[in-house]
């Protein structure tokens, strides 16, 4: 009897702790597995076996010496990691023994060193070398994000797919998470206004206190959710508006406090933002457009069907794949690829959007005007017409247009059927707000709008009007000079020495 009950406790102590069986591929919503699978499928010729890494799938891929799978000059670790999460979800023919080999490699690539600011962050690349031990430079010799990003996979995988992997590499992985905690709190350079990388490490900290033994982790990260909870409660929003990019982090993170919040607090706190967050994004979504509508804060691209933007990778997840904004999951170059292999972790959390969002995600409905406070000094305004959509924000004349920094932006359908877009490229500190069909803008300096559209020509500018495919604009402006200057797949108008712009924007199509 003694021998039985002692194999018994060994079978128990040897469970895994978090496993719960693991979200299978049957249990996601049709559109969120058919995507997770695309993403998956589109990422495979980028694993290389041999070093268990994906290669950069941003890079231009050189063939390999074997004609098959592109390669690039040098691995990820942050992608590995969500690859390998979708392989563990996926659970093909070898899919198990590749996602464990990725693993341990991403882990061998943690930097284990308590006397430094970059102590529990990752490489980038296993390529790159170890930051200095002396005034390494934030972002240039290490990302400290890479903390958040690996150790909230990390979480993932504990709590849905443990028991798919080894105990050795189970217990590599907590001290994975411990390590990044330990090594943010020490850095000390987060704030909560830092919303994506709050978000995320809000969850990894009350997670590892619960679960890897640290209790006094719990009440202190629930704080610091807390603390991040009222700042955005203050308006309902975030200060990091309107990313097309950064708002699929975001949804990331609120997903993991839904799911994974170790208190009822953490949990309804994820739940509440999450909602307002997806009725946001649908106040300023054109389904006809499959676009957003401005101002962006952050944006790697201004044409979501043309880019992997990570809020468009979430609806990719509940709509049709024709009715997403995004581009074909096909064989080939994708821009900004390398968040692609995101979509098996979104499908994992699966997406809460509630359904007065849903209703402008699936179809256009009434002629809006947007307006929302982001701080004091910052107010975003859009109009969302039946036949373009326009976005400007006044930041009290506190920010330069330019760089990831797009504070106003108009999008139409051309006669071609595509989505033509009109941005501040580049501007002095500025105010701009829209009204109706009606784009104001006001700061000293010079301007340069940069537009994209099939069959521009230099010809249809004038200094005050454009005569775009499909939309028309008159403007009213103080400026001195003006000048037109093609570009490959676009156009710069730029405008000198002015104080004010007025656009008056007219279009339509059938």
């Amino acid at each position: 009897m003694r021998r039985y009950r002692f194999l018994l406790l060994l079978a128990v102590w040897t469970l895994p702790l978090f496993a719960k069986g693991g979200r299978t591929l049957d249990a996601m919503e049709p559109t969120a597995r058919e995507t997770a699978l695309a993403a998956m499928k589109w990422n495979d010729a980028y694993w290389d076996d041999r070093a268990a890494f994906l290669w950069n799938t941003g890079e231009a891929p050189a063939a390999s010496r074997s004609g098959g799978a592109p390669r690039s000059r040098r691995h990820l670790v942050r992608e590995t990691s969500w690859y390998a999460l979708g392989l563990l979800m996926r659970g093909g023919d070898g899919d198990r023994d590749k996602a464990i080999r990725a693993f341990e490699a991403v882990l061998d690539n943690q930097i284990d060193d308590p006397s430094q600011p970059f102590h529990g962050t990752f490489q980038r690349s296993p390529e790159e070398p170890r930051p200095p031990q002396r005034y390494a430079r934030l972002f240039v010799e290490y990302d400290p994000n890479w903390r958040e990003f690996i150790g909230t996979t990390l979480l993932m995988i504990l709590e849905e797919y443990a028991d798919q992997l080894p105990a050795p590499l189970r217990r590599r992985m907590e001290a994975s998470i411990v390590k990044a905690v330990e090594g943010e709190r020490k850095e000390g350079r987060l704030k909560p206004t830092y919303t994506n990388i709050s978000l995320m490490y809000g969850v990894l900290w009350t997670w590892a206190g619960k679960h890897l033994n640290h209790p006094t982790w719990v009440a202190q990260g629930e704080q610091w959710c807390t603390e991040t909870y009222q700042l955005f409660k203050k308006n309902n929003t975030f200060e990091e508006y309107n990313s097309p990019t950064y708002y699929g982090v975001d949804f990331y993170g609120l997903a993991l406090w839904r799911v994974y919040g170790v208190t009822p607090a953490v949990r309804k706190m994820g739940s509440d933002m999450e909602a307002e967050l997806w009725k946001d994004v649908g106040a300023y979504y054109h389904a006809g457009l499959k676009n957003v509508a401005g101002p962006y804060d952050r944006s790697y691209g201004m044409d979501m069907q043309k880019y992997v933007s990570l809020t468009g990778l979430w609806l990719r997840t509940v709509l049709d794949p024709k009715l997403a904004p995004f581009p074909e999951i096909a064989p080939g170059p994708l821009d900004h690829s390398n968040d692609l292999i995101y979509a098996p972790l979104f499908a994992v959390l699966g997406a809460k959007i509630p359904a007065e969002a849903m209703k402008n995600f699936e179809g256009f409905g009434d002629e809006r005007q947007v307006r929302r406070v982001i701080t004091p000094q910052r107010v975003a305004t859009a109009w969302i017409g039946r036949d373009f959509i326009a976005g400007a924000e006044s930041t009290n004349l506190t920010r330069e247009a330019g760089a990831q920094f797009h504070p106003a932006t108009v999008h139409w359908k051309t006669p071609a059927g595509e989505a033509g877009w009109i941005r501040l490229y580049q501007g002095p500190r500025l105010n701009a707000q829209v009204e109706k069909e009606t784009l104001t803008i006001s700061g000293v300096g010079d301007y340069t709008f940069r537009m994209n559209a099939p069959a521009l020509e230099s010809k249809m500018f004038q200094r005050e009007l454009w005569l775009l495919p499909g939309l028309s604009v008159k403007l009213d402006t103080d400026a001195r000079g003006m000048t037109v200057t093609p570009g490959n797949g676009f156009m710069d108008v730029q405008y000198r020495e002015a104080t004010k712009f007025t656009l008056h924007l007219a279009g339509g199509w059938k």
